[in-house]
């Protein structure tokens, strides 16, 4: 190590560069200009993504941070810039991702005044980030921002907020470079695989969960060696898809919103359930009804790299505090049945799985088929295409019944965030700028983070984004129906031409207002090399893939009168 005088700025800067971070999103400030100044001459600086709206940048940087395992980076200036980019912060703090938030702070000798846009960070967003820390003296940047990155990556990852004071960060030192941080790793002991050899030798109807974060693709392999080797039945929780191939014959299904009954079924009237790095939240846990708290009926081995999440809801007969990737390897030293009981049953469950997913059988009102949407994609997009989406009804038709192939290739938030896929899609399209990277989003989704279109025009990220349009709030009105039926309040929605708003920044735009309409217009957007938006407009009846508006509404009066 070299210790040589910079500014805080220039120390800052190069502090990323040796913790390896190639991308950096942001909207500048000038709260922060030392640092944006250093990254115009920082040998090894980080590409700059500059974004339009902090929320949109916070979402670019916990997107990559899922999709790599590695802390997405984030800058924004103070005050507005901080809370605007507060949405993406507790995305990554539900979902388990490493995040750092670099966030402008007022000059130190300005600080207790309420001067302009003044932040208390630490009160601001204790309860969002797994560490808020302030930056007193540029000589101590090395060492805190090294904490930030195991603080991030390490145990549950999560994120970190870093506040820059605009003084520090122009003031001069003489300081070391931190050496690069790596995660702290957990693995399981000896005699807790060897447990759970015993308890799978013990099983008859065993099913494993996986969830979380801490995976690589490595890791994925791994289990899918082990879930082949015993005949296991796999699931994977709400938006972790990507953990499993669905095609193969293991796989049965994931635990997200509107789950297969028979699915939820055979976990219910399972006698061991394998949970590996997840925690099995409201979603993924049906609103907290398939398993008993705190003792579940079923005997529970849960894996998790967060010694505190073990016991914290569901009382485990076996906890190992491993990280899944640790948790993998360690796999691959037990040794199955000759002839596992559940066979028949994993099959089984394989088929229910395909029969589910299928769009086939699927018509709702209107001349825009979704299911026959979801199968010219499944024609169109290679294995390796990434898929971002935020939160509404229209993301049931992904869930269902797109078939995730590999690791990395789904971007959504299992906090329920709005307004995620489209950042997320600029983001992980200019990291993985080989990758056919799509985007869904609802029409009231779209709108709440649509100006990052304009961020793939400008660095020219050809981002297909599908917009179902079905002029409201559809999940709203869904509940609204259930609840009050036929009294419908704040949920209509007036929308614009969104062909012509991707045509404005000039990107490609279509219009799709007919099943026959979607194939040439998908060829078409990808053909063009253009960001590209496919403004579908489906029928508002057409609610969920099993069910319309009026049979909801049907349905609560009956049962108001019964």
């Amino acid at each position: 190590m070299t210790s040589n005088s910079r500014n805080g700025g220039r120390i800052l800067i190069d502090q990323l560069v040796l913790h390896g971070v190639e991308h950096i999103f942001c909207v500048p400030g000038e709260s922060y200009l030392a640092a944006l100044d250093a990254l115009t001459d920082a040998p090894g600086a980080p590409a700059v993504t500059v974004c339009r709206q902090e929320g949109g940048a916070a979402m670019m940087a916990e997107a990559i941070g899922k999709l790599t395992g590695r802390p997405g980076i984030c800058f924004v200036t103070r005050g507005p810039g901080a809370t605007n980019a507060s949405p993406g912060l507790h995305i990554a703090r539900q979902d388990s991702t490493p995040m750092i938030l670099f966030v402008g702070q007022v000059g130190r000798d300005m600080r207790e005044r309420e001067a302009f846009q003044e932040l208390d960070y630490r009160a601001v967003f204790g309860s969002i980030a797994k560490w808020v820390v302030e930056i007193e003296d540029p000589a101590r940047i090395p060492e805190l921002v090294s904490r930030a990155f195991h603080v991030a990556t390490s145990g549950r990852p999560g994120p970190v907020v870093v506040a820059l004071p605009e003084d520090m960060l122009r003031e001069e030192a003489a300081v070391a470079d931190a050496p690069p941080f790596s995660a702290v790793e957990t693995h399981p002991a000896p005699a807790q695989m060897a447990e759970l050899q015993t308890l799978l030798r013990g099983a008859e109807r065993p099913v494993a969960i996986l969830g979380g974060s801490r995976w690589d693709a490595r890791a994925v392999a791994r289990f899918t060696r082990f879930a082949e080797r015993f005949a296991l039945p796999v699931h994977c929780s709400f938006r972790r898809q990507m953990l499993f191939d669905h095609e193969h014959s293991c796989y049965a299904g994931d635990l997200g919103l509107g789950a297969n009954p028979a699915l939820l079924a055979r976990i219910r009237t399972s006698d061991l359930v394998l949970l590996v790095g997840g925690r099995l939240s409201e979603i993924a846990s049906q609103s907290y009804t398939l398993f008993d708290i705190p003792a579940p009926r079923q005997r529970l081995v849960h894996v998790h790299p967060d010694a505190s999440e073990l016991g914290r809801v569901y009382r485990p007969h076996l906890a190992i505090n491993a990280s899944p990737t640790a948790f993998a390897a360690a796999l691959e030293g037990l040794e199955p049945p000759a002839a596992p009981v559940w066979a028949q049953a994993t099959e089984a469950a394989h088929t229910d799985y395909r029969a589910w997913s299928d769009p086939g059988p699927i018509t709702h009102p209107g001349a825009l088929q979704m299911g026959r949407v979801m199968e010219a994609l499944a024609r169109r997009l290679p294995e390796d295409a990434i898929l971002t989406n935020g939160a509404g009804n229209y993301a049931s038709w992904i869930h269902r019944f797109w078939r995730f192939r590999r690791f990395a290739t789904q971007a959504a938030p299992t906090s329920g965030s709005m307004g995620y896929g489209v950042p997320a899609a600029v983001g992980v399209k200019r990291v993985f700028p080989e990758r056919v990277v799509v985007s869904f989003a609802g029409d009231g989704c779209f709108l709440m983070n649509g100006q990052e279109f304009a961020t793939a025009v400008q660095y020219d990220l050809a981002v297909v984004v599908i917009v179902v349009d079905n002029g409201m709030y559809g999940t709203i009105r869904m509940h609204q129906e259930r609840e009050y039926p036929g009294r419908v309040s704040a949920t209509d929605l007036r929308n614009p031409d969104f062909a012509a708003y991707a045509q404005a920044f000039g990107g490609f735009g279509a219009r799709v207002e007919r099943t026959e309409e979607f194939e040439p217009a998908l060829e078409a957007a990808l053909a063009s090399g253009k960001p590209a938006i496919l403004h579908l407009l489906i029928d508002p009846e057409a609610i969920t893939p099993t069910t319309t508006l009026a049979a909801i509404r049907e349905r609560a009066r009956a049962d108001a009168t019964a």
